[in-house]
């Protein structure tokens, strides 16, 4: 060996070295701590996820995971923005964010984020960078946020009450006239509300590559104008007229499983599997994409810049990066939802994971834009 690649050996060596006594310190610091996650709860199986991830933190490191509850992250957002005006620059109230599009973009830009964590993280290894994890709705993560699983909206029927369901938004509407009260989606500003906003317009729009770019003010009603021309003609025909809508995917679940709609709407291509295990929706229930693909991004996770556990948040997100977690996560019979880790960390149930054709996410400033304007005009 000569003593130029001795020497190198002997750096490298030493740096792997560092890197694993500087996590030693992370795991010891964080001992003792609570992370308040912010993240969403409008799902019983992600929450009985969450707990059981906090009673592995807790047994295997010493770590509190109190899983703060939230409708819509933005809250969280919001919350961060007063406490950074407020020059709240530590010991705040949120250590952690499940967040992604939007949000990410404007944590980033009001400067609400920890500094760069990712590849200090020991099961960043394990993250398959194939999938897009360096950018968030087109914007640059930086290392400033962890992925943490994949979603692709998709539809969920039941093959008993209808054998070939719309496969694009026209034929959605072509369905809805045929079959009234028949067909609806969340309410917007909710997630999975805004997502059908999105990729109904990614479909109807004369040139979609329009919504790759910042929004326009200029020129936003003219892009987005066949989309409220659908929309008009869809509440006509759509479950309560239009007037009402559900107020989350959940609920589409639920009134799908009542007979009361023919579609529901989901982000996660999985949730139909796990729904039928645990008794939600009937063996005959299936989940499709639409010919066009399925809207498709990453969900993230990240610290805000005065977190009061940032030891306890690293600690806890690298556990949600394990091959143990990413597994349980995907399991059929807990939450499903897809892993970001290469597919042969991944056991059990989770390796049966099929994902559609996808259809990246415009960019973040259409979400903003599209839920203001149908608040304008159906918010009532």
């Amino acid at each position: 060996m000569s003593k130029l690649v001795f020497l190198s050996s002997l750096l490298l060596c030493s740096l792997f070295s560092q890197a694993a006594v500087d996590w030693q310190e992370v795991e010891k610091k964080a001992a003792g701590q609570t992370v308040y996650f912010n993240a969403w709860g409008g799902s019983q199986e992600i929450n009985n996820y969450l707990r059981w991830a906090g009673k592995r933190l807790q047994s295997e490191y010493g770590v509190t995971l109190k899983h703060v509850k939230v409708t819509d992250i933005s809250e969280a957002v919001s919350r961060l923005a007063v406490e950074k005006t407020a020059q709240k620059n530590s010991a705040g109230s949120i250590d952690m964010v499940w967040i992604n599009g939007e949000n990410f973009k404007s944590m980033k830009q009001h400067q609400l984020l920890s500094e760069a964590f990712t590849t200090r993280l020991p099961n960043w290894k394990f993250v398959d960078q194939s999938l897009p994890v360096s950018s968030d709705f087109a914007e640059p993560t930086l290392g400033l946020e962890a992925p943490w699983g994949v979603g692709q909206l998709v539809f969920i029927y039941d093959t008993k009450r209808l054998s070939t369901p719309p496969d694009s938004f026209n034929a959605m509407l072509n369905y809805a006239k045929a079959n009234p009260q028949r067909l609806s989606y969340p309410k917007p500003p909710s997630f999975h509300g805004t997502s059908f906003l999105k990729a109904a317009l990614l479909e109807l729009s004369a040139d979609s590559n329009l919504l790759y770019s910042p929004v326009n003010e200029n020129n936003f009603q003219e892009i987005s104008a066949p989309l409220w021309d659908y929309l008009d003609e869809f509440h006509k025909s759509a479950w309560r007229q239009g007037k009402l809508f559900p107020a989350s995917s959940s609920e589409t679940l639920q009134l799908l499983d009542d007979g009361q709609l023919d579609l529901a709407v989901t982000f996660n291509p999985n949730e139909v599997l796990s729904a039928q295990e645990n008794g939600t929706l009937s063996e005959s229930t299936k989940a499709y994409a639409l010919k066009a693909g399925a809207l498709s991004n990453i969900h993230f996770l990240a610290i805000p810049w005065n977190a009061a556990a940032k030891e306890g948040a690293l600690v806890a997100i690298n556990f949600l990066l394990s091959p143990e977690a990413q597994s349980h996560k995907g399991d059929l019979q807990v939450w499903g939802d897809p892993a970001v880790l290469y597919p042969h960390y991944i056991r059990g149930s989770a390796k049966d994971t099929t994902l559609f054709k996808s259809l990246p996410e415009p960019h973040p400033s259409w979400q903003t834009a599209l839920e203001t304007e149908w608040q304008k005009r159906y918010g009532h």
